[in-house]
């Protein structure tokens, strides 16, 4: 074999493993989210399972002292990565067996770092895929990051507009520093978090009285408001930005 021909075939070698390297960790994530439907491990994830083994989680937690802290923290990290649809119900969960201002934490640190962790392997995995899958939908955030990408973030988090596995992914695209993307993400969060939270602290007592947790809470008046208003906030750098723009072309206009 000439050292041509070596180069070439060493050139074409690197491609295949490029692309085992990359479908490696595609597998292992198909492979969890299909062991969780495999294993029927959404059937205790629900209200109704809450609700049947309140009193053995409680039990969990107790015996296991502070390990159960942080357990609760790390699979809730590891539910967010792999983008199960469990959110809603370990949130209540933790407001539940830890309280509304712990178990809001413990949350908020498991989904931030279940979700950089989704943005890290957006980018530097699965990107070609994740475009091709989202499309248009890129393009809709794409002008919101140019402008001010962490007001952008903020609003994101604080009303969720779009799923949050789409938020996790998008910043992926558009060279989102980690570091904005991580502080946007846990400081956006915690308002919704805390409440449903406090939802979770107090449905066993709701449970015992035969009652049913209030999962719209999030969109009454006095919560949706406070909400709002914060997006409102987090937008004002860009609305600044772009009348302080406006100004040297009216000048202009005006000469």
């Amino acid at each position: 074999m000439t050292t041509t021909d070596a180069d070439t075939a060493e050139t074409a070698e690197k491609p295949k493993k490029s692309l085992v390297g990359r479908l490696a960790p595609l597998g292992v994530l198909a492979a969890g989210v299909a062991a969780f439907f495999a294993f029927g491990l959404n059937d205790y994830v629900t209200l109704d399972a809450l609700k049947e083994n309140r009193a053995a989680l409680a039990d969990w937690k107790a015996e296991w002292g502070v390990f159960a802290f942080i357990a609760f923290a790390a699979l809730y990290a590891l539910t967010t990565a792999l983008s199960l649809p469990t959110g809603l119900v370990m949130t209540l969960t933790g407001g539940f067996l830890f309280g509304w201002m712990i178990g809001g934490l413990l949350v908020i640190v498991g989904a931030t770092a279940g979700a950089v962790a989704v943005m890290l392997a957006a980018r530097y995995v699965f990107a070609d895929l994740f475009r091709a899958k989202l499309g248009d939908k890129l393009t809709r955030f794409e002008s919101g990051f140019k402008d001010d990408a962490w007001s952008y973030l903020l609003v994101l988090r604080l009303v969720p507009i779009f799923p949050f596995f789409v938020v996790n992914v998008a910043p992926a695209f558009f060279s989102i520093p980690v570091r904005t993307f991580l502080w946007t993400t846990f400081v956006g969060i915690a308002p919704g978090t805390f409440v449903y939270a406090s939802v979770g602290a107090g449905i066993g007592a709701v449970f015992d009285a035969g009652g049913e947790a209030n999962l719209g809470i999030i969109f009454s008046a006095d919560v949706l408001g406070p909400l709002l208003g914060l997006a409102a906030l987090s937008l004002l750098p860009v609305v600044y930005k772009k009348i302080k723009g406006r100004k040297p072309a009216a000048s202009g206009e005006a000469e």
